[in-house]
């Protein structure tokens, strides 16, 4: 009986290594940061995350998710505070992030390649403004530091305003479709 609890227990600790182990995203300690253009320019700021894990099997991200918490969003290059708070409203109103209604966006990883000179490939499902679209982009590892920047069509996420796919003659008042989202996760 000694002989098969043992052989158990062993069993049992070898399968956890079979299973992907699961790694929190400490998010007091990653970073979004936004930059949106437009003609003449850009405006930048940073998100908050709420939440975050990956899960790793064989040093691979197998799985994951990134929430954000849209009512974080900040405006860090605007100095007038007045102007600042118009511009992070509207960032908040329908127009934009509507995040009355959709107060969260998140990726959700479906696949990713094997870490190679600490890059890999991820790709996976964003959801922004209740919409979800496919996204693939690079991210670096760097001990226990992931980096990545993803490009992202606000067109696709129904943020419609100053875009010049939904609306005619915005002249110099258009603003860029592709917004940047640099972000540095600590695990």
């Amino acid at each position: 009986m000694k002989k098969l609890s043992l052989l158990i227990v062993l069993l049992m600790a070898a399968s956890v290594s079979v299973f992907a182990q699961k790694n929190e995203v400490k998010v007091n300690e990653s970073v979004v940061k936004w930059t949106g253009t437009k003609i003449g320019g850009s405006h930048y700021g940073e998100i908050e995350l709420e939440s975050g894990y990956f899960e790793f099997k064989n040093e691979q991200i197998v799985g994951g998710e990134v929430v954000m918490d849209m009512n974080s969003i900040t405006v860090t290059d605007i100095e007038d505070a007045g102007y600042n708070q118009k511009l992070v409203g509207h960032l908040k109103s329908d127009d934009f992030f509507g995040v009355e209604k959709f107060s969260k966006s998140k990726f959700v990883v479906s696949k990713a390649t094997k870490f190679s000179n600490g890059s890999a490939k991820v790709s996976g499902e964003l959801t922004i403004k209740g919409k979800t679209e496919s996204l693939s982009f690079d991210v670096k590892k760097d001990g226990d530091r992931y980096t990545a920047q993803l490009k992202v069509d606000r067109s696709k996420y129904d943020v419609r305003y100053g875009s010049n796919s939904f609306f005619d003659n915005l002249g110099d008042k258009a603003i860029g479709d592709i917004f940047t989202l640099d972000i540095t996760l600590r695990m």
